[in-house]
């Protein structure tokens, strides 16, 4: 029996091991998301796999001409007349060797074309997964911001329940009327329902994180973690803008875009010029035993000099030169706005920390007081309590909004400056 009552617990202890351990939550700092993120997102994968691609095809433009082999017999006579002969006795055999030489570097500028084009190929994934980081981030505030959010929900709820257990001591002691107590009851749904609304909408961000991280993990066990608050101090805006200048990548593809450009011209130009064929040949030719010869093929280009691609990729380096000043524009223009949007943000924020959140509960708990002791309305109570919450979730989405300012701003450098 004492055997049976050990199996039997610690079969129990198991089942709850187990138990726990299909219910312990993931919980990742942002860092992690991130590297999570790099290691697992199928978008990222594919674009890495097209720059594999791109170094191959450097593979491609690298490469020499084939030589050319030919073997010949003729004056085979397998016929008769004429004097006496053997069918072979006239056979002439050769073998004739031929490659193409070519001229002005051209090999080397498909190569240096084919590697710029790489380079335009790391650059361009450089930038997507800037983008992306920017939804993977906006992901991740939107969690944070749906935690405070569902605390603060909760935290209210808890709070106006317990006013709701004071004033039905007060109708029952006759201090209010019934008509009072539904009125706040009938309140308390307004409570219970941004409390569902909160954990929705937390769901609902958890499953777009876990979509960039390709991850399926249930909803209930995966959380993140971070501060969830703003600082008042940001970098300067010149700061920003040479920043910016030197890291983003769709900047650094434009300029990268111009280079190749004038590599094609260059290519294009050799591309017109001549590549003879150089030959050898080695046969018999009856009476003579053995023989060799050399042969030189030049082609004429009278009317093809390659005119069309000299001018298309001389056109193309003015293009490609004023996409590269439309993208540095381009680059100023997201900076600007992104510092205003967090200098307006910070300018909205610091009223609230410094006197409006302590206001607000100040004013809370002053008419709470006073609606209990018969000195305020019942209007006053609810406007109150309304007046608090509302001021408690603006503050929030204000850091909230913070937040997403911030990685605009990064985004728009093209690397966390705030992280």
């Amino acid at each position: 029996m004492y055997w049976l009552f050990i199996r039997f617990c610690l079969l129990i202890a198991l089942s709850v091991a187990l138990a726990e351990s299909a219910f312990a939550q993931t919980v990742l700092t942002w860092q992690e998301v991130r590297d999570r993120f790099e290691a697992a997102n199928p978008t990222l994968r594919a674009g890495q796999i097209g720059i594999d691609e791109s170094r191959a095809q450097e593979i491609t433009a690298d490469l020499r001409p084939n030589p050319g082999l030919g073997l010949t017999a003729d004056q085979i006579n397998p016929f008769n007349g004429g004097p006496p002969h053997g069918p072979l006795g006239s056979l002439l055999s050769v073998a004739a060797v031929s490659y193409l030489h070519e001229r002005q570097h051209k090999r080397e500028l498909r190569l240096e074309s084919a590697q710029d084009a790489t380079k335009i190929t790391v650059s361009g994934q450089a930038d997507l997964e800037r983008t992306l980081l920017f939804g993977l981030r906006a992901a991740f505030v939107q969690i944070l911001q749906g935690k405070a959010i569902f605390d603060l929900a909760k935290e209210n709820l808890s709070y106006y329940d317990h006013v709701l257990d004071v004033n039905r001591a007060r109708y029952r002691a006759g201090a209010i009327a019934q008509v009072d107590l539904d009125r706040l009851e009938l309140q308390r749904v307004q409570y219970e329902s941004d409390l569902q609304t909160a954990d929705v909408n937390l769901r609902t961000a958890k499953i777009q994180l876990l979509a960039f991280l390709n991850d399926r993990t249930p909803v209930d066990q995966f959380d993140v973690t971070g501060p969830f608050d703003f600082s008042s101090g940001v970098p300067r805006l010149d700061e920003m803008r040479q920043s910016a200048l030197d890291t983003r990548p769709d900047l650094k593809a434009a300029l990268q875009s111009v280079d190749k450009a004038k590599v094609d011209h260059r290519l294009a130009v050799s591309n017109g010029s001549t590549d003879p064929i150089l030959g050898f040949d080695l046969g018999r030719n009856p009476p003579i035993d053995q023989y060799i010869g050399f042969s030189v093929s030049i082609p004429l280009r009278i009317f093809d000099r390659n005119q069309g691609e000299k001018l298309r990729t001389e056109l193309d380096i003015g293009r490609n030169q004023r996409l590269m000043e439309a993208t540095e524009a381009q680059v100023f223009s997201d900076v600007d706005s992104a510092y205003a949007t967090v200098n307006s943000v910070v300018i909205l924020l610091q009223p609230y920390k410094d006197r409006y959140l302590q206001q607000a509960s100040r004013v809370r708990d002053t008419i709470e007081f006073s609606y209990e002791h018969g000195s305020a309305s019942l209007l006053d109570f609810l406007s109150a309590q309304a007046d608090y919450r509302s001021v408690q979730v603006n503050y929030l989405n204000l850091i909230a909004s913070y937040l997403t300012a911030t990685s605009q701003l990064n985004l728009a450098v093209g690397r966390e400056v705030i992280p």
